[in-house]
């Protein structure tokens, strides 16, 4: 079951919080035991899949995202650019034309990445980086002043050094 509670509007930008209890869905269609991601939960999702494909790599069975061409419809190709990154640094990734499948519990590996000037890419790629070991540099990452100028500020006070 998903749950969106204490929904708001920041920075023009509709937010709240996700509560999500068990599977998302039994279906698991791929040759791990993965949380699936499809069908009516792409639409309200679509901005957050670059984020959720990068914890998919943390999650034990990993995560497959479908129904979702629009993603290459967006600022970039977000399946391309994802894939490609999340292949820089490690991870096990299935390049589909509707989606994605990662395998869980990468131990992902500081690289070179591409924003592709999309601001959600560089946001999603910028966490990956902080549970990666070794450095990680993200070209075109000031693009995420589109959208959320503030975030590495924010981000850095959230680091435990």
């Amino acid at each position: 079951m998903i749950e969106i509670i204490d929904r708001r509007e920041e920075c023009n930008e509709p937010v709240g919080r996700i509560r999500v209890k068990g599977k998302l869905s039994a279906e698991s269609p791929s040759p791990v035991d993965s949380t699936l991601v499809r069908g009516n939960l792409i639409a309200p999702l679509i901005d957050e899949l670059p984020l959720l494909a990068v914890v998919g790599t943390q999650l034990p069975g990993g995560i497959e995202i479908r129904d979702a061409t629009e993603l290459r419809r967006k600022e970039s190709d977000r399946i391309d650019v994802t894939v490609k990154n999340l292949r820089a640094m490690g991870a096990e990734v299935q390049e589909f034309e509707d989606g994605l499948a990662v395998h869980g519990r990468t131990q992902l590996l500081g690289a070179m990445l591409d924003s592709g000037g999309d601001h959600r890419i560089a946001m999603a790629f910028a966490v990956a980086a902080l549970t990666a070991t070794g450095d990680s540099e993200i070209g075109g990452a000031e693009c995420v002043s589109v959208s959320f100028p503030d975030f590495f500020t924010l981000l850095e006070s959230l680091v435990e050094r």
